[in-house]
């Protein structure tokens, strides 16, 4: 059966999207908005809208030069974000994971470790003057066998540093970075964390291998000592949004429980 012939970029969207799910486009081809304007007889504008909006849901990546890449399925993970913070005898806290604290994880290229200009939100929350150089541990993490799942930078106060200098080492140690500042007198520190979703700059689309159209995730993990309750670390993760879905079991208050009492007119 023909095509339906697409008249707007939503049309050729939806479209090559079913194309991409039926397998008939299959991972690793390229798409062009030239290609498609002319085997669809609509505008370059149209087609290229049309592949924007398909590179924001992670079906395409979109590469300059090259174009819009078929992007293989990808597993889509369910995150319940609790509260709690465990300790594992073997390597120390877990967070709120985004999959099973025991499950394997692998690093792509190598973690490191540098002093650059705090970004303004970090030197706001550290009270510095912006373009003050910290330390950042960066690691591009996923589980086993999967693409890169998260970037995740660790900056370090310069105060915090000064008191446990293995924190800025090429290996903190057992129980790593949180242990030396612990060990250091900031313990045991507490944590807040926050999340929003925002679009990635070019060099987090880059390790990520997304586009720069698909929005992600950022869940800033602000760890605060226990001497001053200043922060002496933010950690900052980064997730392709195509990748996870935030899941809460609702609790009902004291209000609500059951058997609840008939609504009343006012």
């Amino acid at each position: 059966m023909m095509d339906a012939v697409p008249k707007t970029y939503r049309e050729l969207a939806d479209l090559v999207r079913n194309k991409i799910q039926a397998g008939s486009i299959q991972p690793g081809q390229i798409l062009k908005a030239e290609k498609l304007a002319s085997e669809y007889k609509i505008s370059r504008q149209t087609a290229q809208r049309a592949l924007t909006v398909i590179a924001s849901e992670g079906l395409v990546r979109t590469i300059r030069g090259t174009g819009a890449v078929v992007q293989p399925p990808r597993p889509r993970r369910r995150i319940a974000r609790g509260q709690l913070v465990t300790r594992n005898p073997h390597y120390g806290y877990v967070f709120p994971a985004t999959s099973d604290p025991m499950e394997p994880w692998q690093a792509h290229g190598q973690p490191y470790r540098s002093h650059e200009p705090a970004p303004l939100a970090i030197a706001e929350t550290f009270g510095l003057d912006a373009g003050t150089e910290v330390l950042r541990r960066r690691r591009v993490m996923s589980p086993e066998g999967e693409p890169p799942f998260q970037i995740a930078d660790t900056w370090i106060s310069p105060t915090a540093v000064a008191d446990a200098p293995q924190v800025a080492e090429p290996s903190t140690g057992p129980g790593g970075y949180l242990d030396r500042l612990e060990e250091a007198g900031h313990g045991p520190i507490a944590w807040r964390e926050t999340t929003r979703v925002r679009m990635p700059s070019e060099e987090e689309a880059r390790l990520l291998e997304i586009s720069t159209g698909l929005p992600v995730l950022e869940i800033s993990m602000v760890g605060r000592s226990a001497q001053d309750d200043q922060p002496v670390e933010v950690t900052v993760k980064v997730i392709p949004s195509d990748r996870v879905e935030l899941v809460t079991d609702l609790v009902r208050a004291e209000s609500a429980a059951w058997p609840v009492d008939p609504v009343q007119s006012r």
